[in-house]
């Protein structure tokens, strides 16, 4: 069973992808959570307890603790460090999806609007097996927007 992990602050975002993936029928397990003290805390405590998931999909406008700051902490933490990170946001920023490719992060994903394109996304980043050898897409296709 995979693990998934999502942060993200909006609950309408969060219940969207939880139901996208539920209707995949994958062998997934998730965990939601909607800042990112919430996500490091969890990651800290997992990191000696627990496998990692598989991947994470962050999002970058969250209260407390963006998810650019996230992903710096989790590229500096040995034990955290080989988590694939797949940005998710609704923005098409050139110097942010610049500092994400720069920080690590695995892709960069457009957050789709609708639930079709919702599930076709989670499988196309799925289907890009991160987990298995953490690869940074190239920057050529680094952003993922599924139409």
């Amino acid at each position: 069973m995979k693990t998934i992990f999502l942060a993200d602050d909006d609950a309408d975002d969060r219940e969207f992808f939880e139901d996208a993936l539920k209707d995949l029928g994958l062998d997934v397990a998730l965990t939601t959570v909607n800042d990112g003290v919430d996500l490091m805390a969890i990651l800290e405590a997992i990191k000696t307890e627990a496998p990692p998931p598989h991947i994470i999909f962050l999002d970058l406008n969250m209260p407390n603790k963006n998810g650019i700051e996230c992903l710096e902490e989790i590229r500096k933490i040995p034990n955290l460090k080989n988590i694939p990170v797949a940005v998710f946001s609704t923005a098409l920023c050139e110097s942010t999806i610049d500092t994400t490719y720069s920080l690590g992060a695995n892709c960069y994903v457009l957050k789709p609007v609708s639930h079709q394109l919702l599930k076709k996304t989670i499988e196309a980043v799925l289907g890009l097996e991160l987990w298995r050898n953490n690869q940074q897409l190239p920057k050529s296709s680094f952003v993922l927007e599924i139409t």
